[in-house]
């Protein structure tokens, strides 16, 4: 097989990749900053927080954050994307 034709087949599923991650929903005009997110978290939790272990987009129309206490509890919130209100 030709340089070209291994190209073109290793081509394709990199692109049909690409399309898919393009159709992911994105926050809506006038959404929190991510960095607003965190901030908003490590001012609510205060001492109890003991690190946030991730913060995601919803596709369904929120910010899903996940943080452990000092106490090592798992709190999960699910935060309006534009007030940060809890769901």
């Amino acid at each position: 097989m030709s340089f070209v034709k291994i190209f073109a087949v290793a081509a394709i599923p990199a692109t049909l990749l690409s399309g898919a991650a393009m159709a992911d929903e994105v926050p809506p005009v006038g959404a929190m900053k991510l960095s607003q997110v965190v901030a908003m978290v490590e001012e609510q939790a205060g001492t109890q927080l003991a690190f946030i272990k991730e913060v995601d987009w919803d596709d369904d129309g929120y910010w899903d954050v996940e943080y452990r206490t000092t106490a090592g509890d798992k709190v999960e919130l699910k935060l309006d994307p534009v007030t940060g209100a809890a769901r």
